[in-house]
């Protein structure tokens, strides 16, 4: 399956997100026990170059620790989102930086 990070010109950035990505994949089923984000719907979404959006759709519900799991494997500071979707589902949102902040700011 073709990683949608589409637009990514910059072959260092495109790795770093393939990694991230792949690594994700790698380590989902260790922290995800009862499977309520592995075998999800997911979707990757390049944010004005500035962050990457991960998307887990219908997902049934998530515990915390499955969110700081998550967090674990992204490796870097991120924001987590959870949204009802329909009566019954989720969707679980986490937006993780990709640019370097310039120093001092």
């Amino acid at each position: 399956m073709p990683h949608v990070i589409d637009g990514v010109t910059d072959a260092t950035l495109r790795t770093r997100l393939d990694e991230l990505i792949e690594r994700l994949r790698a380590g989902l089923s260790g922290i995800d026990p009862h499977h309520r984000l592995a075998g999800r719907p997911v979707s990757y979404r390049v944010i004005s170059g500035q962050a990457l959006e991960i998307v887990y759709r219908d997902v049934p519900s998530i515990d915390e620790s499955e969110v700081l799991g998550v967090k674990r494997l992204i490796g870097s500071d991120c924001f987590c989102s959870v949204s009802p979707r329909t009566a019954e589902t989720l969707t679980v949102r986490f937006v993780v930086p990709i640019r370097e902040r310039a120093r001092g700011s």
